[in-house]
This record gives structure tokens, C-alpha cells and sequence, in this order.
């Protein structure tokens, strides 16, 4: 059963223990984990369901902590942050590699917001560390609003959400960054359009832009290997492309393969272990990438749990 109170040090003490704990803010609540710890981050996948490694927003108790994830803020997103935070806005900037992969689905910028619900924020700066927090609530349902609605579709996964009333806005946060030196919308949230064209001027809004919590925008480019990558039976695979003398790498679940150099291969978890490999993913992509090899051959997980997310993951890869 999952407890609902207003206890921000109970919240406190399962976050620094790698947990997941339901946060309000003032957009919907969020399904919050330690943001540089790649284990919690997997958590969040795994309990949300969700079937692709979608970017994670990262929460801060403060406009001085965005500085510790970020490499620098420009000129014209700093008067949104100025103007819009706290509050319903998320930035788009260069990220610090403190920050996992996993966070930012591998792309060199991260997603940052302040919120302003003041339970959150009080939680926020009681932390040695940031809040990964997409909607709490399963991959393809309604986002919550108020605490019994992360209990209603969460029950039993999570050991506790903070209560903080019902959600001001209701509405996921605009998604701002800069697009070839223009200010672009990625997604239309609680934020009007209006406010920022008023802040900054003129601005590009995605055609795929929406109040999707999924951000489609985020998604338009996803980090992809600069070595030809093949996804598909390795046990086939394998022994095809070294029958054409073509140099390797091998990505895999759980099997290392004798034929191939111990260097141009990386193996996601040796026990088989589905968390273990989502947290791998990113780093072995590009270790592999970086090797004097052809191409990258990889299998594929079991389609089931994180097994999902890292299959999509391997297919876009493939896709590009």
C-alpha cells in the first residue's frame, strides 16, 4: 500500500535511499528519484512503464543549483529564468556530465525547471541532489492532479507520495530552448506563448509541439552512434558479417562471444539483470562508438519491463 502524508523528511529519507516518491508541484504531481543516480532513474522507467527512454525533466530547489548540472545558460533563456522561475517552465541547456545519459536519453542537453509549490521546493533544498520527475502516473495515462490519483494508478509500486493539495495549473510545463539561434517551444504548457513572445520576441513552436508529458519535441533527435549499428539475432549476425571479414562490435544482454576481441564488446549485465542494463545502455553505446571497428552489432532484450525501453532504444539507434 502506498501512504499518502505530509512528511518531508519520510520523503527525504527514501529519496537519499535510492526510492521513488510521488512529488506535488504546480503543473501535475511527479514521479520523483535522484536524478544523478542512474538505479533510481531506471526505477522510474521501470515503474512507469514507459516503452522508450524518453528525456527526463530535472527539478532544482533553486536558480543557483541549475548551475551545477548545467554548462551555461544564454543571454535569452536567462530572462525566462528570471522571469518564469519558479514556476511552470523547463529549459533546455548544455548538460554537465554529472548528469546520466539516462536522464537525458543521451543527448548533450538536459531538461531543468524550478518548480513553485512550496512543499516540493522546501524538499528540493533539503537535498544534496536534483529530482528526476516526469507525470506519476503509468506510460499512457492521464497525469495526476492531486495525490489519490498518483495512490488510484500507482498503488503499491511506490511506498509514499507527499501530499501537497491539488495541483495549481493542472497542465504540464512549457518546454523551452534554442533551436540554430532561435528560441524554440518544444511543448506548450503552463506557460502561455504570449508570456514568453512578451519576454524574448519572436519564437519558433514546433509543429510537433503539445501538452504530451511524453515532449515529442525532445524526441525529434536522439544520440546515435557514428558507427553503422544493426540490430537483430546476434547468434545470426555475428558469424555472418566476420564471414565477410568486416571488423565488429558487439552489443549484448547477456552473452559474450568468444570469436570476437573482449575490447569490441560490451555486455548490459551478465546476470541477465534488466535494470542493470538500462543503466549500461548509454555508456556502452558510446565506448563501442569509439572503437576501431566497422560496425556495431547488437541484440536484442526480452520484450518485457525495461526490456522495452531498450529495444526502442536500440531501434531508433538503427533507424537513422
Amino acid at each position: 500500500m502506498t501512504e499518502i502524508g505530509k512528511d518531508i523528511n519520510k520523503a527525504k529519507q527514501l529519496l537519499e535511499k535510492g526510492e521513488l516518491v510521488g512529488i506535488p508541484t504546480e503543473t501535475v504531481y511527479g514521479l520523483a528519484g535522484n536524478a544523478l543516480d542512474p538505479s533510481a532513474v531506471g526505477k522510474i522507467f521501470e515503474t512507469k512503464n514507459r516503452p522508450s527512454f524518453d528525456p527526463l525533466i530535472v527539478h532544482t530547489g533553486s536558480v543557483e543549483q541549475i548551475s551545477a548540472y548545467t554548462t551555461e545558460i544564454l543571454p535569452e533563456l536567462a530572462v525566462l529564468a528570471e522571469q518564469f522561475w519558479p514556476g511552470p517552465l523547463t529549459l533546455l541547456l548544455p548538460k554537465k556530465s554529472i548528469v546520466p545519459d539516462l536522464v537525458t536519453s543521451g543527448l548533450d542537453q538536459v531538461a531543468v525547471r524550478v518548480p513553485s509549490h512550496p512543499l516540493t521546493r522546501e524538499l528540493l533544498l533539503s537535498l544534496d541532489f536534483p529530482l528526476a520527475a516526469p507525470s506519476a502516473n503509468p506510460f499512457g495515462y492521464i497525469s495526476p492532479t492531486c495525490a489519490s490519483h498518483v495512490v488510484d494508478q500507482l498503488d503499491g509500486k511506490i511506498s509514499y507520495v507527499l501530499d501537497g493539495g491539488s495541483c495549481q495549473i493542472g497542465l504540464e510545463s512549457t518546454i523551452v530552448g534554442v533551436e540554430e539561434g532561435q528560441i524554440t517551444i518544444y511543448r506548450l504548457g503552463g506557460v502561455e506563448v504570449s508570456e514568453i513572445k512578451k519576454a524574448v520576441g519572436n519564437v519558433l513552436i514546433l509543429p510537433q509541439s503539445s501538452s504530451n508529458p511524453k515532449s515529442p519535441g525532445m524526441l525529434k533527435s536522439h544520440y546515435a552512434p557514428r558507427i553503422p549499428f544493426v540490430v537483430g539475432d546476434l547468434s545470426q549476425l555475428v558469424p555472418h558479417y566476420l564471414s565477410k571479414g568486416e571488423k565488429i562490435g558487439v552489443l549484448s544482454f547477456d552473452i559474450a562471444y568468444d570469436d570476437v576481441a573482449p575490447e569490441h564488446q560490451r555486455i548490459l549485465s551478465k546476470t541477465g539483470d534488466f535494470r542493470e542494463a538500462a543503466q549500461n545502455l548509454f555508456a556502452a553505446m558510446r565506448y563501442l562508438d569509439k572503437q576501431d571497428v566497422s560496425v556495431i552489432l547488437s541484440g536484442e532484450m526480452p520484450e518485457k519491463g525495461l526490456g522495452k525501453a531498450v529495444n526502442d532504444r536500440l531501434r531508433r539507434a538503427a533507424a537513422r
